[in-house]
């Protein structure tokens, strides 16, 4: 079982910073990929960024230029720096990862999410 775990939400005002991290665990041979999402009261969850393995990270427009997605790939972590953070920003963001078990199963997991909000 790969378990990813959030953190780093909280309230911020407009413009402001954040850092969200993911952390992940589990028998894990390799990732294919890692990535935010992010869902707000009475949307659909949608992609922020994603950063497949030995390609390049990709992101919403909406977010383009102000969010930046990382990892560290020896920890299994992925991060997400949130910069000019803007109120229509506020949503549940969740980790998501994909990859191969050590049992040469494929898997898809989700984080619990964390809270961002912003606001003034």
């Amino acid at each position: 079982q790969v378990r990813l775990v959030e953190s780093g939400g909280g309230l911020v005002q407009p413009g402001g910073s954040l850092r969200l991290s993911c952390a992940t665990s589990g028998v894990i041979r390799t990732f294919y990929s890692m990535a935010w999402y992010r869902q707000a009261p009475g949307r659909q969850r949608e992609l922020v960024a994603d950063f497949p393995t030995g390609g390049s990270a990709n992101y919403a427009d909406s977010v383009k230029g102000r969010f930046f997605i990382s990892r560290d790939n020896p920890k299994n972590w992925v991060y997400l720096q949130m910069n000019s953070l803007k109120p229509e920003d506020t949503a549940v963001y969740y980790c998501n990862a994909r990859g191969l078990t050590i049992n040469l199963q494929d898997f898809e997991s989700w984080g619990q999410g964390t809270q961002v909000t912003v606001s003034s």
